[in-house]
């Protein structure tokens, strides 16, 4: 039985319609970022574990968002053919799977395995965010797009703020030998602690499979209502979509903003350690109260956009950003701690205000459009690499230029370039 198709009636029955379908979209959000916030707790642990370069490290991050990359025009692709309720549980389907494939992946310690399982993993995050972002735009009235994906967001926040915490207790034993001390031992000695280390995701990772599950066998016995095509005649295609200047530029803003994000929290522990001699517990703890900002900054936002523009607020607070950056590579101590842990606060709304702009009034192309938006986190596998590459020759405080770089392309999307240009909005 396929699920009925909403109406545009009256908007108290609108609200009733919508409200449980909101709620389990909503958990998504906590999903999603739940798992994306562990890597950076991964990058340091695998590099232990699998004894890893920086660079090497930063291939996390990019099986991570190349899956993003892959999978989210075949996901708006799906969604438009079998709608979305379909598409969230294949989503969920593929998220559980990588989950479980991290089990054999630590028992034979292979960091290809881990890549594999990632990538499947973060396919179907790829399905889920395609579904996810624009379902919340639809439900509801149009005028209060920005401030419902804020809200939804707002436990995307919540899920990034647990992940580090648990992690801290779950994943990170606090046990750092340095090289030389690696050395010395036996090859038994090494090989078992190698084994400890690699050993302690298993259970995180089983739990979480189960977890997705659970929510899984929820979704498949929830109604959830399908948003109608505006019109079957008209046709959606990239190209077609693309000459819509403002998601052209929503497209290459949330690149640059994804790569930011990844690459200001996955290297705060090697951060940390580097400027301020912070062991990897304790960094983890900095991570956990920077990601309590985002949180808050979530909640902050969505009141915030109340009153100013998004545009505005986005603007301001990628310039906030760039701010918080030139003190984190210029300043010793905990001083570039603090800066750093600031951030993630001023970045919170970045990616549902630059999503919600992006594809305002874009009708029919909204599935491909959305995709193209989801596209676009790939830039989370590129600009991780750069920072790799840097702390590997210079030092991973320089290596902070690059999200400060990225910043610079969000405020122009925040100044400008998130005008609709009536001549390239005509169908």
């Amino acid at each position: 039985m396929t699920s009925p198709a909403v109406s545009s009636n009256g908007a108290g029955n609108r609200t009733r319609v919508f409200l449980i379908p909101f709620i389990i979209v909503t958990m998504l959000f906590f999903l999603w970022a739940f798992v994306h916030n562990l890597e950076p707790i991964l990058i340091p642990h695998l590099k232990k574990a699998c004894r890893l370069t920086d660079l090497e490290s930063a291939l996390i991050d990019s099986a991570v968002y190349i899956g993003y990359f892959l999978m989210a025009i075949p996901a708006g692709l799906f969604m438009k053919r079998y709608g979305y309720k379909k598409g969230i549980l294949l989503g969920l389907a593929l998220y559980a799977s990588g989950a479980l494939i991290f089990l054999p992946a630590a028992d034979f310690r292979v960091y290809g395995f881990f890549l594999g399982a990632l990538f499947i993993l973060a396919s179907g995050c790829a399905f889920l965010e395609t579904a996810a972002n624009p379902y919340v735009t639809i439900l509801g009235p149009p005028e209060g797009a920005t401030t419902r994906l804020n809200f939804a967001q707002s436990f995307n926040g919540l899920g990034a703020f647990l992940a580090p915490v648990l992690g801290r207790e779950f994943i990170l034993s606090g046990i750092e030998h340095s090289e030389s001390e690696l050395q010395a031992m036996s090859p038994d000695q090494l090989e078992a602690y190698l084994q400890m280390e690699a050993d302690a995701v298993k259970m995180p990772y089983l739990v979480i499979a189960l977890a997705v599950i659970a929510v899984g066998v929820l979704v498949l016995f929830t109604w959830m209502p399908e948003v109608p095509q505006e019109t079957k005649a008209q046709k959606s295609s990239i190209a077609k979509a693309l000459r819509r200047k403002h998601l052209a530029w929503g497209v290459v803003a949330q690149f640059f903003y994804v790569g930011a994000q990844v690459c200001v929290t996955s290297f705060v522990i090697r951060f940390a350690r580097f400027t301020s001699d912070i062991p990897e517990k304790e960094a983890a703890l900095w991570l956990s109260g920077a990601l309590f900002g985002f949180m808050i900054g979530r909640f902050a936002g969505t009141y915030f956009t109340r009153f100013i523009p998004a545009n505005r607020l986005l603007a301001i607070y990628a310039l906030i950003c760039i701010g918080l950056l030139a003190i984190a590579i210029t300043a010793k101590s905990e001083l570039a701690m603090w800066a750093i842990a600031a951030v993630p606060f001023f970045e919170s709304i970045m990616f549902p205000t630059i999503f919600a702009l992006a594809i305002k009034d874009l009708k029919e192309d909204t599935e491909i459009g959305s995709s193209l938006i989801v596209m676009a986190i790939a830039g989370g596998a590129v600009f991780p690499l750069f920072m790799g590459l840097i702390s590997d020759n210079i030092n991973i405080q320089v290596a902070y230029i690059v999200p400060l770089i990225c910043f610079v392309v969000i405020w122009y999307f925040g100044w400008r370039g998130y005008r609709v240009d009536p001549a390239t909005h005509r169908n």
